[in-house]
């Protein structure tokens, strides 16, 4: 029987310590002796996988180990076969941590690469990193299939993804003339990154770019601590000038800048299977110039966010203690797109786009509110470019606002949507550039066509058209509420239910097939804006509508006077007192309901009217089903009798200057969009109002 007492503990533990020291000396000797013979299979097994997967070849001329734990690689190539080369590397050299190598995992402490570059090049439809991204043929289908069942833990998936990167980070890196060579189609743009140096967590960069004629040097400086998992980068110019972003102008048509950018990581946690990144990022005058944006340059002077994003198993998300905050104006705001566990409520078709493929198989939450805002300070902080006809204007007061929308995609009459905007004495004492006030009375209008002013017309009592309301017929004013806005005497410019059906509507399809504007919307895009279809024109008509009718500034009946006064009912034909003359050659107030019927249906095409109509005169079968459906629609909200419709026929009889439009004249251009797109998407939209 062996008796344990200390002298024989120390006797072992010396035993097993020497015997340990032993196995690692001949482990490391065996290393030193055969480690040239390793790395060479090492890079040959590397080669065979990448010509293997991507028909792309591996060139290594120089390889071997500098010191003992340096491995310097030379005259590096990796080229696709029959394609221009991808990378070249002149010398590659990488120090590795030797405790790292007991564990089996190989840690780097030291990277060294000079004189190489990466060039991309896209001719045609061809390129030279294409083989990257194509399909791998050697998955088979029952493997991929495999795949698919299998439930994936995306959080935990990144969290290690992103440690295994953080480890590999090494403690000294640099970096001198390593150039990034793009050119796609004759769009050339040369990254010379003449310097990247990181030391004792302390990173600094210099890069020289030349891309469209423009000269530039980049300069990123801050440190990154991927131990402590932190990092802090100021990305800027050197001249202090305007960073700007090469490509992305040539490719999309978007001119971008900014002076300087910040972005700082604080945490990365993994707790309960969720992963959560905390940081901070900020951009001064950040410029965006694109068509479908704002027609001038956009520019936020300061911005600035406190992010918290949330990764779950089945989930993405911004959390709600995040803030935002771009010149004086501070919210915050809460983000989730969650997979959905049941079917979605419309099927997929083969032209389906991204937006339909997203909604199709999550569920979308989002909110946003503020904190009490000064409202002059809310007006002086918008962005410039993008609210320019509310430039110089005065308020008194201060307001909160909060928004909440969800998104399932099992159902689309749970969809919420809610905007609710809260005042504390808000007032405005001065108008900016659009004066809302000076509806009230005789002004100047000026249509446009096709981003062309048209003839000016006085609207007022000076022009002999100008019909006032009361001067109107009485089924002209139902019928117009009836097909445009019914709810128009009630709400405050926007129609929540109109914009939750809308939604609903454009997601199914894919497409912005319905809007839901209502009369007032209609009258400050004419009145005041362009037709322009941009961000920038659609925002500000939402805030003049906004400001419009919650301030009171013109009554109702006034707005629908001058609504009809100025819209278009046909070529050159603005007004109802221009059009009831152009159609029937009578006054406003001795319009039938059949004619008021027939110029309430053409209000969304009307230089499309003559569709209407078969080349004799007559009205198409549809017009029928049309009328039916709008004087039944009518009758149920008692706004006309069942005896209004006596001897009601969808006929109407054209009898002016419009009757050479309908019959075949191949000299006249006209709309070509059809005429009953009018009608379902008429009937679609009246249930919800």
């Amino acid at each position: 029987m062996i008796k344990f007492n200390k002298h024989n503990i120390r006797r072992s533990l010396s035993i097993t310590t020497k015997v340990i020291f032993v196995l690692v000396v001949l482990s490391f000797s065996f290393f030193l002796l055969f480690r040239n013979i390793i790395l060479e299979k090492a890079i040959l097994r590397i080669s065979e996988k990448l010509r293997y997967k991507y028909d792309v070849n591996l060139r290594v001329q120089e390889h071997g180990f500098s010191g003992i734990s340096s491995i310097r690689l030379a005259k590096i190539s990796l080229i696709p076969t029959n394609k221009d080369t991808l990378i070249k590397l002149d010398e590659f050299t990488a120090s590795i941590r030797l405790m790292s190598l007991l564990t089996g995992e190989i840690r780097l402490k030291e990277i060294e690469l000079n004189d190489g570059y990466i060039q991309l090049i896209k001719t045609g439809d061809s390129s030279n990193y294409s083989n990257f991204f194509r399909n791998q043929e050697h998955t088979t289908v029952e493997n991929r299939n495999d795949l698919t069942d299998e439930k994936i833990n995306y959080s935990n998936v990144a969290y290690k993804l992103i440690r295994k990167i953080l480890k590999q980070v090494p403690n000294s890196v640099s970096v001198n003339n390593f150039k990034l060579l793009i050119n796609d189609n004759g769009t050339v743009s040369d990254f010379n990154m003449s310097k990247l140096q990181l030391d004792d967590n302390k990173i600094e960069s210099s890069i020289h770019i030349n891309s469209n004629n423009k000269y530039q040097i980049w300069k990123i400086t801050g440190y990154a601590d991927a131990s402590n998992e932190k990092a802090d980068l100021t990305f800027y110019r050197e001249d202090s000038g305007t960073v700007h972003l090469p490509i992305i102008d040539e490719k999309f048509n978007l001119r971008a800048g900014f002076d300087s950018i910040r972005l700082q990581l604080n945490a990365i946690t993994f707790k309960d299977g969720v992963l959560k990144i905390d940081g901070f990022a900020s951009i001064k005058n950040l410029m965006l110039n694109h068509p479908k944006i704002s027609k001038k340059d956009v520019v936020i002077q300061d911005a600035e966010v406190y992010y918290a994003y949330l990764f779950g198993s089945d989930f993405i998300s911004l959390d709600s203690s995040s803030s935002i905050r771009f010149n004086n104006i501070v919210f915050h705001p809460y983000f989730k797109l969650e997979e959905s566990k049941n079917k979605a409520w419309f099927e997929l078709t083969k032209n389906s786009n991204v937006v339909s493929r997203l909604f199709n198989k999550y569920n979308l939450y989002f909110n946003v509110s503020t904190e009490k805002l000064n409202a002059q300070n809310f007006i002086n902080s918008l962005p410039i470019g993008l609210f320019d006809d509310v430039k110089g204007m005065q308020t008194e007061g201060s307001f909160t606002y909060r928004l909440d929308f969800a998104y399932y995609n099992d159902d689309p009459n749970k969809l919420v949507f809610n905007s609710n905007l809260e005042k504390d004495n808000f007032r405005i004492t001065k108008y900016g550039e659009a004066n809302l006030a000076k509806l009230n009375s005789s002004f100047i209008y000026t249509p446009y066509e096709n981003g062309r002013p048209m003839r000016p017309i006085l609207i007022g009592p000076e022009n002999p058209n100008f019909t006032p309301i009361d001067f109107t017929s009485p089924f002209l004013k139902k019928c117009i509420l009836t097909t445009e806005d019914p709810s128009f005497y009630y709400h405050r410019g926007f129609v929540t239910e109109a914009f939750r059906q809308s939604i609903t509507k454009n997601v199914k399809t894919g497409k912005f097939k319905r809007g839901a504007s209502t009369i007032s919307m209609q009258l400050i895009k004419n009145v005041f804006l362009t037709r322009e279809k941009t961000m920038a024109r659609k925002l500000q008509e939402i805030l003049l509508v906004y400001i419009l009718e919650n301030n009171f500034i013109v009554p109702k009946d006034r707005m629908f006077e001058v609504y009809l006064n100025i819209i278009e009912w046909g070529p050159n034909v603005y007004g109802i007192g221009e059009a009831s003359q152009f159609y029937f050659k009578k006054k406003p107030l001795d319009l039938s309901l059949s004619e008021c019927l027939f110029l309430a249906s053409i209000i969304p095409r009307p230089k499309g009217f003559m569709w209407r109509f078969n080349s004799d005169g007559t009205s198409r079968p549809w017009i029928e089903k049309s009328y039916k459906f709008l004087t039944n629609l009518m009758i149920a909200r008692q706004v006309i009798t069942p005896e209004d419709t006596l001897g009601l026929t969808p006929h109407v009889n054209i009898t002016g200057i419009a009757k050479k439009y309908i019959y075949k004249n191949d000299s006249i251009v006209v709309d070509t969009i059809k005429p009953e797109e009018d009608f379902f998407e008429l009937n679609d939209n009246q249930d919800e109002q």
